[in-house]
């Protein structure tokens, strides 16, 4: 499953170092989750995209939708 957690963090100008501190994880948590080598648990989602104010369905992008 495809993200856009880089996409929307950058338009807030937040760091993945800032996000990661935020989020309780480490920077190289948010670099293998926007990178699509790990899928964050369903926590860790949420919380990202509350950091980020917005909807954790707008993280995401599914199979179908590519």
């Amino acid at each position: 499953m495809q993200n856009k957690i880089k996409e929307y963090r950058e338009k807030k100008n937040i760091s993945q170092g800032k996000l990661a501190e935020y989020c309780g994880v480490s920077r190289q948590t948010i670099n293998a989750i926007e990178n699509n080598k790990y899928d964050p648990s369903l926590q860790l989602a949420f919380d990202i995209a509350d950091t980020l104010d917005i909807k954790v369905d707008n993280l995401f992008i599914s199979e179908k939708e590519r």
